[in-house]
């Protein structure tokens, strides 16, 4: 299991679309679970409305927990996601 803090730099917060892209990417690696910590709850990091219910908000930090195969290159595959901004 590896993990990272990341904080969530896009102005509008995890909305629909970067949650989607997200969760999309993270689908791709089947065999590796993907957690995102934030407020206090756990959730899946595959599962796009459980990433747009958590209201994760500009200026949030996310603890992104990666436990599989492969799962240093999935966690730095999300981690620079958000580091980006997802695209926006």
């Amino acid at each position: 299991m590896v993990a990272k803090t990341v904080e969530v730099i896009n102005a509008q917060g995890l909305h629909m679309r970067p949650a989607g892209v997200l969760a999309q990417a993270m689908n791709k690696h089947k065999e590796c679970d993907v957690k995102l910590n934030v407020n206090g709850k756990s959730i899946n990091g595959k599962a796009v409305m459980q990433i747009m219910s958590a209201g994760i908000k500009c200026g949030s930090t996310v603890e992104i927990v990666c436990d599989g195969a492969e799962e240093q290159a999935v966690l730095d595959e999300a981690v620079a996601m958000f580091e980006s901004g997802f695209g926006e």
